[in-house]
């Protein structure tokens, strides 16, 4: 959805087509979501094969279980997100015209945030009244975060129904199962491409789990800074990818280059700030969520290494996303995994082991970062951008040729 959406809203000749990339990601997405849902169904074996506590295990199968019917609410609602945001960046980088199409483009780009801030509160009073009050206990919690789910993407049917987001929706049609076959590789090199380096941070949460109880306590607090920390990249990479989507659409090169250069210098700029952060609080830092002294100690020590990578993380988001944009995930999956899996996880784990502790992990993840993201930002620089219009509009189900419109 990211390379197709926003490209085939500036591009195509018939405002319909983005309703059927909407139907084709229900129903692609609902097929990739099949074997999520029997691995989770069945996770309790694979639990207990990784070593987990078995009573851990037997809950934590029931949790996934009780969670496969909201987890396709999920997915829909993030695809429902790609439809709506794909208009608004349309509107805001490139037909602005008035305030009252400024002020349309505002609402469509935050209706998932504003959804998301309606359903905060009632996800927190369905999990108390499913846990505590109708004493369904551990189960009631992905009960009421499944209902959410499917109330989240409720909202976003609604809003693009009666507010902003109609006019793409041409009705259901056959035409979704048609091209199916790009689509469905699109996605799954988005999961690799994105899968890769989320893996990599996991194995090193296995592996300092290795390392002792105060190796692991630090590692969970620097996890969790970092995972919050990653919406930043995370945000530039996703209006990257739309915005470079619909300027290719547009047949602007130009400007699709110049977006893709802006965000990545905007990205290394907001990760010299979080830089600063880090360091400045590194001795207060881990206090926030642990009060042992050792743990403060040994996140104090290892929060450098995090903090350098701020810059080359910022990096990786904004040039991903612009490689998302252009449709060439293959590229970001490559580099993840030869920079990552080839090099720099080894040597993080080996030098773990050898006398560096939990620092020598991050140390590992901080290479692999500045080497995916000084790869990817060479490889956007490199890019012939009118050679990626002619592909935006290759990959594009409409009946006209390039020619037709130029």
């Amino acid at each position: 959805m990211d390379t197709l959406a926003s490209s085939s809203f500036t591009g195509s000749s018939n405002k319909h087509d983005l309703g059927i990339l909407l139907q084709r990601g229900f129903f692609v997405l609902g097929l990739f979501y099949i074997p999520v849902a029997v691995l989770w169904a069945f996770s309790e074996p694979v639990f207990l094969f990784l070593g987990q506590d078995p009573q851990l295990s037997h809950d934590s199968a029931r949790f996934l279980t009780c969670l496969i019917p909201g987890g396709l609410g999920y997915i829909y609602f993030e695809v429902m997100k790609k439809y709506l945001q794909a208009q608004g960046m349309f509107l805001h980088g490139i037909h602005l015209g008035t305030r009252t199409n400024h002020d349309h483009c505002i609402g469509i780009m935050r209706a998932g945030t504003y959804v998301l801030l309606i359903i905060l509160p009632l996800n927190v009073g369905l999990n108390f009244l499913f846990c505590y009050t109708f004493e369904i206990g551990l189960l009631g919690a992905p009960l009421a975060t499944g209902l959410c789910y499917w109330l989240s993407f409720a909202l976003l049917v609604l809003y693009a129904r009666f507010i902003n987001g109609s006019e793409c929706w041409g009705g259901w049609s056959c035409e979704a199962f048609q091209n199916l076959h790009t689509f469905a590789r699109l996605a799954l090199l988005g999961v690799v491409h994105v899968g890769t380096e989320w893996w990599a941070f996991e194995i090193v949460a296995l592996a300092a789990g290795r390392l002792g109880t105060v190796s692991l306590a630090a590692q969970s607090v620097i996890m969790t800074a970092d995972q919050v920390l990653n919406t930043i990249p995370f945000g530039i990479g996703v209006a990257t990818s739309g915005r470079v989507g619909s300027l290719l659409g547009k047949r602007d090169d130009t400007g699709a280059a110049r977006a893709a250069h802006i965000s990545a210098v905007l990205s290394m700029v907001l990760g010299g700030v979080v830089l600063a952060v880090l360091i400045g609080t590194r001795d207060q830092f881990a206090k926030i969520f642990n009060d042992d002294s050792s743990v403060v100690s040994l996140t104090a020590e290892v929060l450098p290494y995090v903090a350098l990578f701020q810059i080359a993380d910022g990096l990786n988001g904004s040039c991903g996303g612009s490689l998302r944009g252009m449709g060439r995930q293959h590229v970001g999956a490559l580099v993840n995994l030869v920079s990552y899996y080839c090099g720099a996880l080894p040597l993080g784990i080996w030098l773990a082991f050898h006398g560096w502790g939990l620092k020598g992990l991050w140390v590992g993840q901080c290479i692999a970062l500045y080497l995916v993201g000084v790869f990817e930002w060479i490889i956007v620089a490199r890019s012939r951008w009118d050679t990626e219009v002619q592909k935006a509009f290759q990959r594009m189900d409409v009946h006209e040729t390039l020619e037709d419109g130029i």
